[in-house]
């Protein structure tokens, strides 16, 4: 028996969320969503409201579960005591590299790293640009990476830290190598040899990109 997932098609556009593609996802696979859930199977060091942390530490405290956008309301946190709201869940904290990679049927894509200037605002990028590296997914993430057109994952590190049945739209239907996200509330001035490529995304208005 196919899937939906599996006869799922899905056309390159400029702009596609986790809520546009959240339809397609098959209900056993709906934990990959579910941020302290997809922990909880990496094996990482993590916990939801109601259960505190074994040690006393700095962890990164993220809603369990937030489709319009992955990455907002996480921070870094210092926990000594259950102390966190509800529909949230803390979890080890790791460093390194941020980096996403695409799959198409389970073969690897496309990779990309972010980088950050402010690092106290976990859910924005000052710039992205894309990369020569590969990634091995987890066994439990590859098999699922294989049912599906279009997965990506966000990796800190080598740790998987989000799961996406997508592509990284943000670097769709442009060949540039560099983009840099523009923001509603902190608008960025045209950095040289860019041009302009919407693309409105919560506060993000989008990109300069490489002019190339």
């Amino acid at each position: 028996m196919v899937r939906e997932s599996e006869k799922y098609q899905m056309i390159l556009v400029s702009q596609i969320g986790d809520a546009d593609v959240f339809d397609s996802i098959h209900p056993d696979d709906l934990w990959c969503v579910d941020k302290l859930i997809l922990s909880k199977k990496l094996g990482y060091k993590c916990g939801p409201a109601g259960i505190p942390p074994p040690v006393p530490g700095q962890y990164v405290v993220r809603p369990i579960m937030n489709l319009k956008s992955m990455s907002v309301g996480a921070t870094v946190q210092y926990l000594d005591s259950d102390s966190i709201p509800d529909g949230y869940f803390w979890c080890e904290l790791f460093t390194g590299r941020h980096m996403s990679f695409d799959y198409n049927w389970g073969k690897q894509t496309l990779t990309v790293e972010g980088f950050r200037t402010d690092p106290a605002r976990l859910d924005r990028f000052s710039r992205w640009s894309k990369i020569d590296q590969d990634f091995k997914l987890p066994d439990v993430l590859q098999t699922l990476a294989n049912r599906y057109i279009w997965f990506n994952v966000e990796v800190i590190g080598d740790q998987v830290i989000e799961v996406h049945f997508r592509y990284n739209d943000d670097f769709a239907n442009h060949s540039s190598k560099v983009i840099y996200p523009v923001w509603r509330d902190n608008p960025l001035p045209q950095p040289p040899n860019t041009k302009w490529y919407g693309s409105v995304a919560g506060d993000r208005l989008g990109f300069w990109i490489e002019d190339k």
